[in-house]
């Protein structure tokens, strides 16, 4: 028992100075993040609650959210789930995670995540037309995690990512660490979580792609543009939760969470979510960005609903959330669209 505690207080410790040194302080970098779809949020469940739940998500449906969650599975030993989002300009994104029991060890996940944005005309500085050639841009995010039940009451969970973006001929590689904790309180309602995302080196493109060719005195000469790296877009986020009983079958979950990045402003989340015999659920969500103008927020309030149904052995759950775009121009919506299998 004992070593358990300290297994415990150097997890929480170890979080404790990652987040201290990870703080974002001064808005110094803004907009200026590798791989921004690492912000892209996945899974319908956590984006009809903006993030707020962090500290109570739980299954495949907690990697992307906060890794420690996937140490609860419940009574199911492996859960699968695929989600589809309609982003904005005609982008696609797709996103299939799986998660399994290893026995006594604790619960292994992995997902894939990839974002389309279509196909776009090659230009240059001596054709700004167009040459005739079409790329299509491609990102890929390949994830693993392991999560683990250390207490009745803590849980705790990483990920190591992946992150491989290529633009006509060139690309760029890079790998990051999420670490996630969480408390749940018992019969009490009470939960708290930590996430901890994103962490790892700076990404820097390179290619054939980069190559200009001069000529002097008759001869050609090749000379690779080094462009600047940039640093993964590292987030805190810390959150509270609390489940009111309604009534047997009736349950409100009250969210609350706060994110800290140097690349954009803080983020106070609020999230509500009304489960009906753990069958049916309604979910709302509003962000509250300090540092930004409301006009300025891309992203508005969320909304979305549920359906867990059992069929024999198998836990069938199917999850919508719709999030507002602010800024019409777009033209478009911002819809995601789950399906979860439990086996």
């Amino acid at each position: 028992m004992k070593l358990t505690y300290i297994k415990i207080f150097a997890i929480i410790l170890t979080l404790a100075l990652a987040a201290n040194i990870s703080y974002g302080g001064p808005r110094k970098k803004l907009g200026s993040s590798a791989a921004p779809e690492l912000l892209i949020p996945v899974g319908s469940i956590g984006t009809s609650l903006g993030g707020s739940n962090l500290s109570s998500i739980t299954g495949v449906d907690a990697m992307y959210w906060n890794p420690a969650g996937l140490a609860q599975l419940g009574s199911q030993s492996a859960e699968v789930l695929f989600s589809h989002v309609t982003y904005f300009a005609d982008m696609k994104l797709e996103y299939f995670s799986v998660g399994a029991k290893v026995g006594n060890l604790g619960v292994l996940g992995a997902s894939i995540k990839t974002l389309n944005i279509g196909d776009i005309m090659e230009t240059t500085e001596y054709q700004p037309e167009g040459t005739g050639a079409i790329y299509t841009p491609s990102y890929i995010i390949a994830n693993l995690t392991f999560a683990r039940q250390m207490t009745d009451r803590i849980r705790f969970g990483t990920n190591v990512k992946i992150i491989n973006e290529s633009v006509a001929n060139v690309s760029s590689t890079g790998f990051g660490f999420d670490f996630g904790i969480q408390y749940i309180g018992g019969q009490t309602g009470l939960s708290f979580g930590i996430a901890l995302k994103n962490l790892g080196p700076s990404m820097t493109f390179n290619g054939p792609g980069l190559d200009r060719t001069t000529t002097f005195e008759g001869k050609n000469y090749t000379q690779r543009v080094v462009l600047q790296s940039f640093d993964l877009p590292t987030t805190l986020e810390i959150g509270v939760g609390y489940n009111f009983k309604l009534s047997p079958k009736m349950n409100l979950g009250v969210n609350g969470a706060f994110m800290n990045s140097g690349f954009t402003s803080d983020e106070y989340r609020f999230g509500l979510e009304y489960d009906y015999n753990n069958f049916f659920y309604i979910r709302g969500a509003y962000t509250f960005f300090p540092d930004k103008e409301t006009d300025e927020a891309l992203f508005g309030p969320t909304f979305g609903a549920g359906i867990k149904y059992p069929l024999g052995s198998v836990t069938l759950g199917f999850d919508y959330a719709y999030r507002i775009i602010n800024e019409s121009g777009f033209n478009s919506t911002n819809q995601f669209f789950t399906i979860r299998l439990g086996f």
